[in-house]
C-alpha cells in the first residue's frame, strides 16, 4: 500500500476505534449483484483493520428483498441507493443509517476473439449499435439506462427488434454463450466472465451511473461493529478497493 493509502487507512481506523474496543464481533452484510465485487474486497480489509469478522451474503435482488422483509438475521445491506428511503420509511433499516459508498457505469463485452466494436465516442458507439446483430442488457439495475440512452441517441426504434433482455444470468454469460453479439452491463459485473472480451466503458458523455449505498438493518445484533464497517466503506481508505472491483467512489 502506498504511503497515502496507509495514512488514509490509519485515519479511518482512528475514526472507527470507538467500535473496536469492545472485542471482536461477527457481522453479516447482504449484497446484491451490482455491488458484491466491491463488498468482497472491502470485507477482508476491514477484518484486518478491526478484528471483526464479516460474512458477505450474495443474494439476487428479489431474494434479498424477501429476506429483509421477513426480518432475517443480518446487520447491513448493500443495494442501489434509491432503495434506502423506502427501507427506512418501513423501518427495515435504522433511520438515517445509510450512506453512499460506490457508483458504477456500464461497459461493453463481446465473445472472446470477436471483432471489438468501436465505442470510443458517442458517434462511434451509436454506429456500432446500429451495426450489431443483437444487443443484450438486463431489465434491472443499470439495465434500464440503455433504453433511455438509445432513445437519446435517436436509434431506439431502429434497434429495438434486436435488443434481448437477459434474465436469470449475467449479460456477459449470455455473450459467452453466443446468445447476443454485444452485451452492456455494469463494468464490475460484465468484466470478470470467462469466454468474453471486455471492450471498455461507454463514452463518458453517455455514461450514467448506478449509485450504491450501505444501510444498517434494524434487526442488527451488532450495530456498533456494523456502523464501523459502514464508516470504513465510506472512508478514503476504501477508495482503492472500490476501484479495484471495477467501481468508483461516489462523485464529490
Amino acid at each position: 500500500m502506498r504511503q497515502g493509502g496507509k495514512r488514509a487507512a490509519l485515519a479511518a481506523l482512528a475514526a472507527m476505534s470507538w467500535a473496536f474496543g469492545a472485542g471482536a464481533a461477527e457481522i453479516t452484510i447482504m449484497a446484491n449483484q451490482g455491488a458484491v465485487s466491491a463488498v468482497r474486497d472491502l470485507a477482508p480489509a476491514f477484518e484486518r483493520l478491526s478484528g471483526h469478522k464479516v460474512t458477505v451474503v450474495f443474494e439476487p435482488a428479489a431474494v434479498m428483498n424477501r429476506r429483509i422483509e421477513a426480518g432475517d438475521p443480518a446487520d447491513l445491506v448493500s443495494s442501489f441507493l434509491e432503495a434506502f428511503d423506502d427501507l427506512a420509511q418501513r423501518g427495515k433499516i435504522v433511520a438515517g443509517g445509510f450512506a453512499p459508498y460506490a457508483r458504477a457505469g456500464n461497459g461493453v463485452a463481446v465473445i472472446s476473439g470477436a471483432r471489438r466494436p468501436d465505442i470510443r465516442t458517442p458517434e462511434a458507439f451509436k454506429k456500432s449499435m446500429l451495426e450489431a446483430k443483437s444487443i443484450g442488457h438486463s431489465a434491472s439495475g443499470t439495465g434500464p439506462f440503455n433504453t433511455k440512452l438509445f432513445q437519446r441517441l435517436g436509434i431506439y426504434e431502429d434497434i429495438k427488434g434486436k435488443i434481448r433482455i437477459i434474465e436469470g444470468r449475467t449479460v456477459a454469460a449470455a455473450v459467452a454463450a453466443g446468445d447476443v453479439e454485444i452485451g452492456i452491463q455494469q463494468i464490475n459485473v460484465i468484466q470478470p466472465v470467462a469466454g468474453t472480451d471486455y471492450v471498455g466503458p461507454l463514452p463518458q458523455e453517455l455514461m450514467e451511473y448506478g449509485r450504491f449505498g450501505v444501510g444498517l438493518l434494524s434487526v442488527s445484533r451488532e450495530p456498533e461493529a456494523a456502523r464501523a464497517f459502514m464508516a470504513f466503506m465510506t472512508s478514503p481508505a476504501a477508495a482503492p478497493l472500490i476501484r479495484k472491483s471495477g467501481m468508483e467512489p461516489p462523485a464529490p
